[in-house]
């Protein structure tokens, strides 16, 4: 065997680690990511310096630090994983074995039509992918997938990247004020927070993405609403504004279910009202956790990997008509 190729026969087994290692440069959270002991990731590392001639990591300070030499080896050693990754999927694909259950906890709000869309584009690529589904407050969803209950969470707003956790935005939609048909600021082109200070106000719950957006929005407004109910659906916080006993704040939800007085509608109906606010939007995103390197199962890399890449363009049209 030539020296070269005996080297990368040495060194094959250890690219996952140094990976984690270039990402990190920690070695003690290298091995909790990887669910290895500490010492097997010191062991690796000093077998790849040993192999490659030159030290990877070095001590700084408390902490350590990738050497010239590993931050030169690190793009090619990431190609070279993400490459046979690709072609694993591919082959994987082509024997139709694209078969498995992807768990996913989202909200309610992406229940009508973000998730029917995202899994109806996947499920048409592979028919035989299972999907259980959770939903509920976004809180909820994140604990729920931090515990390994869930493979993916959607949720807006969506969760910053952490040490365990991985993330990324799908879209960014408004936040609407909603209110009763014959409210004075129904037929307004926009409206500010000042605007509601004395309206009873609908909320939903704490743990609810749309709750800590709303105090967020109320906090720069500088007050407190004053909340007459708190509930745990937006169908149910639309319900109790079109009967006239509150105003609320909520992502775009389409049509009114009428604004004319009559035995039908009771006097039922609500009115979407653009907010005059910089932080009148929500982010929706796609988070997961973090695995160590074949330990995600195939069919949930396939859909992250589609919603991530794809998914984008796939919900443009829908938020796109939801935003008018």
């Amino acid at each position: 065997m030539e020296p070269d190729h005996k080297q990368l026969v040495q060194l094959l087994p250890l690219l996952p680690v140094l990976a984690e290692l270039g990402r990190t440069e920690h070695v003690t959270e290298t091995a909790e990511l990887l669910g290895v002991p500490q010492s097997t990731v010191s062991r690796a590392l000093a077998r790849a310096s040993a192999v490659v001639g030159t030290e990877l990591l070095v001590r700084d300070g408390r902490g350590v630090r990738l050497t010239p030499a590993a931050r030169t080896l690190l793009p090619y050693i990431e190609q070279a994983l993400t490459a046979f990754q690709a072609g694993l999927d591919l082959v994987r694909d082509e024997s139709d074995v694209v078969r498995g259950r992807i768990s996913l906890s989202f909200q309610h709000t992406f229940g009508e039509a973000v998730l029917p869309l995202l899994i109806s584009a996947f499920r048409t690529r592979h028919p035989g992918a299972a999907f259980t589904l959770s939903q509920g407050a976004r809180n909820a969803c994140l604990d729920e997938l931090a515990s390994g209950g869930s493979d993916l969470a959607l949720t807006a707003p969506v969760a910053p990247p952490g040490r365990n956790l991985s993330s990324a935005p799908l879209y960014r939609e408004p936040l609407r004020l909603v209110v009763h048909h014959s409210h004075p600021l129904a037929a307004q082109p926009s409206a500010r927070l000042a605007d509601i200070r004395a309206d009873p106000f609908v909320a939903l719950g704490p743990g609810y993405g749309m709750r800590s957006l709303t105090d967020a929005l109320f906090r720069e407004a500088g007050y407190r609403p004053r909340i007459a109910f708190e509930s745990q659906d937006s169908h149910t916080v639309r319900g109790l504004v079109s009967a006239g006993l509150g105003v609320s704040i909520l992502p775009p939800g389409g049509d009114a279910p009428g604004r004319t007085v009559s035995p039908e509608t009771g006097n039922l109906g609500w009115v979407e009202v653009p907010l005059d606010s910089g932080l009148a939007f929500r982010e929706v995103g796609l988070s997961w956790r973090r695995r160590k390197p074949g330990a995600e199962p195939v069919p949930v890399r396939l859909f992250r990997d589609m919603v991530v890449t794809e998914g984008p363009g796939l919900l443009a049209g829908l938020v796109r008509r939801r935003s008018r």
